[in-house]
């Protein structure tokens, strides 16, 4: 029979033997995770960092592209009005068509969410269908919709709304209308995902202790869904702030973001670092747009709705 001393200090083997199986279990998750964040690495922080040392080459009229080291493509950009005026467009598009998002997305989620199968279904499908088609096809066809010649400016002088046509192409209004219907979609899903986890006897309840479905919508339903809110504010204002494809086709040349801009230095004048510069300054003001408007919605939110 052991002694007390024998059962209550166990031998230097059997802790180092147990100590290596929590380091293993422990390394697992890295192990597990290791070709997910190589791919990562690969395909994105790579691309971004190269991004990142082109901005600081040296552009010269002649000879392109050269290695050197220089700010003068930061300086450059933040210091002319014509690139303030490109930022604070992009900035402005980005919050309108956020503002929209939440505007239509959000109702329209609440109500799919209490209809009957299978009309649940099939309008889901009508509200993310359009995901499944190119984003410039999409475009395209907010082009011909929005045109003088459309079907809304032949639509708005057959009821003699207007006498001539609106001019929604090349406008910063067709953009946000265009960029809008792109991104809706993300709202939804963002919204639909926190109502599938709301309990509906949690609104029951509120309504059997005398709250109206307006002030039971206001302080029962929304603060739940506020996180898929925020989850799709974010996803929309920074899609919309990178958008191109939308920006170029509707907008045009001459009312340019950031995104167009870029792509402009790129393939027009070919001065890869300015333009290398402007794109990593649109991830920067994206990021921190986002963190902050983030947190400071979260702080607002907690007190409006106690």
């Amino acid at each position: 029979m052991a002694s007390p001393s024998t059962r209550a200090n166990p031998s230097p083997g059997h802790n180092t033997g147990a100590g290596s199986d929590a380091d293993r279990a422990g390394a697992a998750p890295w192990l597990l995770s290791a070709p997910a964040l190589l791919l990562f690495c690969a395909l994105l922080l790579v691309p971004l960092l190269l991004t990142v040392v082109l901005s600081f080459h040296v552009f010269d009229g002649s000879q392109g592209t050269t290695a050197g080291f220089t700010l003068k493509h930061y300086a450059a950009v933040l210091t002319d009005p014509y690139y303030a005026t490109i930022f604070a467009r992009t900035a402005g598009l980005a919050l309108a068509v956020t503002a929209l998002s939440v505007v239509l997305g959000v109702p329209e989620t609440i109500v799919l969410a209490r209809m009957k199968r299978p009309w649940q279904s099939i309008c889901l499908l009508i509200v993310l269908g359009p995901l499944l088609i190119s984003v410039v096809v999409r475009t395209l066809g907010w082009q011909i919709l929005l045109g003088n010649n459309g079907v809304l400016n032949g639509a708005l002088q057959a009821l003699h709304i207007t006498s001539e046509p609106v001019r929604l192409v090349f406008t910063m209004t067709g953009v946000v209308i265009a960029l809008t219907h792109v991104l809706v979609p993300f709202m939804v899903m963002s919204v639909w995902a926190t109502l599938q986890k709301l309990d509906p006897q949690v609104e029951w309840a509120g309504m059997s202790l005398g709250g109206s479905p307006l002030r039971v919508l206001w302080r029962v339903v929304l603060p739940q869904i506020l996180p898929g809110v925020l989850s799709g504010s974010i996803i929309v204002f920074a899609l919309s702030a990178s958008a191109f494809a939308t920006p170029a086709l509707i907008g045009g040349r001459r009312l340019k973001v950031v995104a167009t801009a870029a792509y402009d230095e790129f393939l027009g004048t070919l001065n890869w670092p300015l333009g290398a510069t402007i794109a990593v300054l649109l991830l920067i003001a994206n990021v921190a747009i986002v963190m902050g408007c983030s947190r400071l919605a979260e702080r607002r939110f907690k007190h409006i709705f106690e």
